[in-house]
Formats: structure tokens, C-alpha cells, sequence
């Protein structure tokens, strides 16, 4: 397969511009991945397609406010997007403008100096006295909504750009597939017997961008930092050595668990503080033969990406392709704030 086998047309209607109303109130297609069969239903309802024994794991992460204007002392204004984060560093930023090494800029009265060039549009930063730079955003950043929904970040965002589990800040996008994940829905998987995991991957601006090469072999993926805690990496093993389903919520949760599994199945010793991490840079296509992910709730992605991509090595191209054009006639909408999907 190629690259472009992932085109398809999405029309600017479909993309849900603002979140749903209500947390959880939008709608769920479930895909049958082994028959191709096809069932609408509801988000909140997502118990009713799993079962006592299963494992639900989400992505911890909390999205940074990772968008600040900045001057030069000269005049001129530069846009800066802080990176998502990797351990304990957070100084990389994506920005608009001419910079060079060693210029400064003002930032509501603080200075930052520009470190390192570190690549096309990618500068290293520091801020000049106390503090820390991730304050600096955090004080008068805003929110990193995707450019694709072309607006400016409103006060609704600072809210629903988040789950209501963010635990861990470094993320510049939000994990969407758990954006209309509640409390209530909790209970209700509690209830069926479903157990719920956590791990952090903190989500970078390169997932969601389109691949713009020819060729599978020739994209180099983007890396995001990843945390697994010991207790989830044990709960992950003995559901996978009893015969459970590992329910991943997101593709950011598939990526980190497919990176790490040879890991995890593989671990032995008593739970801890620690926790199993790494850089993820997998790319998984068509193909790809899952070694811990059995079931992925997911929403309706772009044209070209890799998270399209991902969902289609679990779903089968051929059965998602099928399903993405139901979605869109029957007026499902797509992208971060939109409608999702079951694969099962």
C-alpha cells in the first residue's frame, strides 16, 4: 500500500468545530473488525460492548498552554509553540519568524534567549532569570487547539481541550479519544466488571501531521515520551496471560503499549514507584502484527495521517475505508471534538 491509499475527501462541514454540549453525548460507530459489521450507537454507552475481564487503558497526559506571542526588543512580533514534553525537558518551540542564535525577545517583561537552532522552525529557548519557562506558559500561553479547526482557542477550550483524568502535564494536543470520557461512564465500567489503567504519553504537534512523502519507508515518526507505571505493565500481562482484551483508548495509548511490549510481557517484580519508559517513534500501518492491543476506541482522523494509518492496521484498510464512508454520509463528525469509533 501507499500513501496516498489514505486520501480521501473530508469535507470542512464534517469537522466538528467546537466540542458536543454535553461531555459524552456524541455519537460511537462500532466496527467488527472480523466481519465488517457495522452498529451506531452512543459514547456513554460503551459499556455495553465490553465485558467483565477487560482492560481499559487511558493516556494520564495533560495539555500544556503551549501558545505565546513574543516580541523583539526591536519591534516585531513571534509566534512560539512550546513542544510536548520529553522526561523532564520542555524547552524546544516550534515558531513563526525569522530567529538565529543568540536573539532575545520580550515576554510580558521577561526576556527569553534563543539557545539553539535546532532545525527549520524548531528553536531551543531559555528564559533569562528566575523562573521556569513552562510557567511562562502557563501563566499567559494559550491553549494548542488544532490549527485545522481554524479559530482562536475560547474559553470553552480551556476546559474541553482536556479529560477530566489529566494528570501529568507535557502534551501540546490533546489525547482525543478520551475527551468524552465522565465520571459517570467510570462507574458504569466499573460496574461490568472493566478494569481502568493509566499511563502518560505526552502528545506532540507531529502526530497529527500529514505524511508528505510517497512511500511508508521514506516518513520518519515523530517521537513523543512515554511513562508506563509498573501496576499498569503488570494489570496489561495477566490480562494478556488469562485470555482478557486490552482495550486502548486513543492511538496514543496503542503507540506507547506497542512500543513497549516485548517489555511488558516480559516483566517480573513487585510493583513500585517506578515505571517502564521510552521514546515512541513506532509507525504502525497495514501490516503490523499487534502484539498487546485487542480492542481501540478512537475518533474519525485526517486524510494522510498516521493515526488514520494505525487505525487501519487494526480495523483492516478495506473495513475502515467502509466505515469512515458510512460515517460521512450518515453525517458523523469528524476529527478532535468530534463523533468516535470502536474497533472490536
Amino acid at each position: 500500500m501507499r500513501v496516498v491509499d489514505f486520501d480521501y475527501e473530508l469535507p470542512e462541514e464534517k469537522i466538528a468545530k467546537y466540542p458536543p454540549l454535553e461531555r459524552g453525548s456524541t455519537r460511537l460507530l462500532v466496527l467488527d473488525r472480523n466481519s465488517g459489521a457495522i452498529e451506531h450507537a452512543g459514547y456513554a454507552g460503551l459499556d455495553s460492548f465490553l465485558k467483565a475481564g477487560d482492560l481499559l487503558v487511558l493516556n494520564n497526559t495533560r495539555v500544556v498552554r503551549a501558545r505565546l506571542f513574543a516580541s523583539r526588543p526591536s519591534g516585531g512580533r513571534i509566534e512560539l509553540m512550546l513542544l510536548e514534553k520529553h522526561q523532564d525537558e520542555q524547552s524546544l518551540v516550534l515558531y513563526r519568524g525569522k530567529l538565529k542564535k543568540g536573539d532575545r525577545l520580550i515576554a510580558h517583561d521577561r526576556e527569553l534567549i534563543v539557545a539553539e537552532i535546532v532545525d527549520q522552525g524548531i528553536a531551543r529557548i531559555s528564559l533569562s532569570g528566575a523562573g521556569s519557562l513552562r510557567d511562562l506558559f502557563d501563566h499567559f500561553g494559550g491553549v494548542p487547539i488544532p490549527p485545522y479547526l481554524k479559530r482562536d482557542a475560547e474559553e470553552v477550550d480551556q476546559e474541553r481541550y482536556q479529560t477530566v483524568f489529566a494528570e501529568f502535564p507535557g502534551s501540546v494536543a490533546a489525547p482525543t479519544a478520551s475527551l468524552n470520557m465522565t465520571q459517570e461512564l467510570f462507574g458504569k465500567l466499573h460496574c461490568k466488571g472493566v478494569d481502568i489503567v493509566t499511563l502518560a504519553l505526552h502528545v506532540g504537534l507531529g502526530t497529527f501531521l500529514p505524511i508528505r512523502v510517497d512511500s511508508f519507508e521514506e516518513h520518519v515518526m515523530h517521537r513523543e515520551f512515554y511513562s508506563i507505571p509498573l501496576q499498569t505493565a503488570e494489570k496489561i500481562r495477566r490480562t494478556k496471560i488469562s485470555g482478557g482484551r486490552v482495550v486502548a483508548v486513543g492511538t496514543t495509548v496503542t503507540r506507547a503499549l506497542e512500543h513497549a511490549a516485548e517489555r511488558i510481557m516480559t516483566f517480573s517484580g513487585s510493583v513500585g514507584d517506578e515505571a517502564l519508559t521510552g521514546e515512541a517513534d513506532i509507525f504502525i500501518y497495514p501490516g503490523y502484527q499487534f502484539r498487546l492491543i485487542d480492542l481501540l476506541l478512537t475518533n474519525f482522523h485526517a486524510p494522510r495521517s498516521t493515526v488514520l494509518m494505525l487505525t487501519a492496521a487494526l480495523a483492516g484498510p478495506g473495513n475502515l475505508q467502509h466505515a469512515y464512508n458510512q460515517a460521512l454520509e450518515m453525517g458523523y463528525s469528524f476529527l478532535s471534538y468530534g463523533d468516535s469509533m470502536l474497533i472490536i
